[in-house]
């Protein structure tokens, strides 16, 4: 069972992490790169937001938090 303090914890880093890579994509179509540049760009944006969704959400199953703020 999980605390509403942890999964509010896990929604805000979902939130964030998702603004990020937003910001992220615009800026990768944003700048004058070219095509091909631009195209392997977004796929390792695309996969490296995957792989940190799936952490977050893996932490949320394990029941421990994803960041460590303390001792």
């Amino acid at each position: 069972m999980i605390s509403i303090e942890f999964a509010v914890q896990i929604v805000l880093y979902i939130i964030i992490c998702g603004a990020i890579f937003w910001l992220l994509y615009w800026l990768v179509n944003a700048l004058p790169i070219p095509e091909p540049f631009r195209t392997v760009a977004r796929g390792i944006l695309l996969v490296v937001a995957v792989l940190v969704l799936i952490g977050i959400l893996l932490s949320l199953a394990s029941g421990r938090a994803l960041f460590r703020w303390g001792p």
